[in-house]
């Protein structure tokens, strides 16, 4: 079976191609924006399938890896959870996710259900025939908060569907794979309504697909607007390792925030820190000080948008192994 970095490398190819934005240029502020202090962007972490039941099955790798979430000034973790290896946990037993969030409630962080996955082939969820596939997913999600007590609630959920990595993807079907990943996220938020839960829901999103303009439900816009519209938030996978200029972390995500801001939407900058692919893609190799640096830089640029949410990192092991920390295994 291919392994989860093989669909991060298959993405990097699509990102390299995908067409150039402008350099970044800052907007100024507007008059009745107060600039507010310096304090550090909101930073998640994707935590994938096997670090996922590892955290649940170990008392003692949950408390290593929230501690090392705290250290590192992590203060969300998007956690899956659906099924993996035969087993679903969040139905069969929700009580390994009620320790865990009562646990990271008690060190100061939120956890956000992380839905989509490359072993069930979640890309696939945008056809008609398995849209029902994606809001039973999220339905899972949401019987398991309306039945935990409130500290042992999910408090948001993020789902990576990716139509692009789809055999079918090209210039010809993109269009209705595209529709398809709008009406099954329209079913999904129209889940999330009837259940009368309020916690926030959003994707994570290619960057480039702010250059594709597509006819939805009357109106043409960016496939970026549409999703942006439906949701309430979004995580852009922004996949560069420098701040400023052309092909740049700001270049990519400028138009989003825009929008965003004028929507009144949130937008979090998703970075890669896992090797493999162009070098541009990632901050694998170039040192955690560069890195911070980098991140200082996109921080001051965006202090001024509202939508500006702050980070979120590709993936836990990753990161981990980016900053020299070994990942434990689960006893």
């Amino acid at each position: 079976m291919r392994t989860r970095w093989a669909r991060v490398l298959q993405l990097a190819v699509l990102l390299a191609l995908a067409p150039g934005a402008g350099a970044w240029t800052p907007a100024p502020a507007p008059a009745s924006v107060a600039i507010p202090a310096a304090t550090p962007a909101p930073r998640a972490v994707w935590t994938w399938e096997a670090p996922t039941g590892a955290m649940l099955a170990s008392p003692q790798v949950a408390a290593e890896a929230l501690a090392f979430l705290r250290a590192r000034r992590i203060g969300i973790v998007y956690l899956y959870a659906d099924a993996f290896a035969g087993r679903n946990l969040i139905v069969q037993q929700p009580h390994r996710y009620r320790d865990f969030i009562r646990a990271a409630h008690a060190n100061g962080i939120q956890v956000y259900a992380l839905l989509g996955s490359w072993y069930l082939h979640t890309e696939r969820y945008v056809l008609p025939r398995h849209q029902r596939k994606a809001v039973a997913m999220l339905r899972r999600v949401l019987d398991y908060n309306a039945a935990a007590a409130p500290g042992e609630r999910f408090d948001g959920v993020n789902y990576d569907i990716e139509p692009h990595l789809l055999d079918a993807w090209e210039d010809a079907t993109r269009p209705r794979l595209l529709r398809g990943f709008l009406d099954m996220t329209a079913a999904m938020m129209a889940a999330k309504r009837a259940s009368g839960q309020a916690l926030p829901i959003g994707p994570a999103m290619p960057f480039w697909w702010d250059g594709i303009p597509l006819e939805w439900r009357g109106a043409r816009k960016p496939v970026s607007e549409h999703v942006a519209d439906l949701t309430d938030y979004v995580a852009l996978m922004d996949y560069r390792n420098h701040a400023e200029g052309r092909d740049s972390i700001l270049s990519h995500a400028q138009d989003e925030l825009a929008y965003a801001d004028r929507v009144g939407k949130r937008v979090v900058i998703g970075l890669e820190f896992n090797p493999g692919g162009l070098a541009k893609l990632s901050f694998h190799g170039i040192g955690e000080a560069a890195f911070e640096v980098e991140a200082g830089k996109v921080e001051a640029a965006l202090r001024t948008h509202p939508a500006f949410s702050g980070f979120a990192f590709h993936h836990y092991e990753g990161y981990r192994r980016f900053v020299g920390a070994p990942v434990p295994a689960a006893d």
